[in-house]
């Protein structure tokens, strides 16, 4: 395992899911969220669980984030805050 190429996605994994917690659009919370699971897939690839890092790539990045952003286009926004 690269160390370096460790921290660097750590670090990428703690802003996206700070940034998804603190967002206040739900579409931008949705994106980041992909963006949560692709890097917790590259994370996964690069300890050697290439089928954890394959259900996360699938599941998490894929169905969830469509089906959250379906349900996001679904919901009608009350304000405009």
């Amino acid at each position: 395992m690269i160390w370096q190429l460790d921290i660097l996605l750590l670090i990428f994994i703690v802003v996206c899911a700070i940034a998804a917690i603190n967002i206040k659009d739900l579409m931008g919370a949705v994106i980041i969220l992909g963006a949560y699971s692709f890097f917790m897939c590259l994370l996964w690839t690069e300890m050697g669980a290439v089928d954890v890092a394959f259900t996360e790539a699938s599941v998490g990045a894929g169905i969830s984030t469509v089906l959250f952003i379906a349900a996001v286009n679904r919901t009608a926004r009350r304000s405009k805050d």
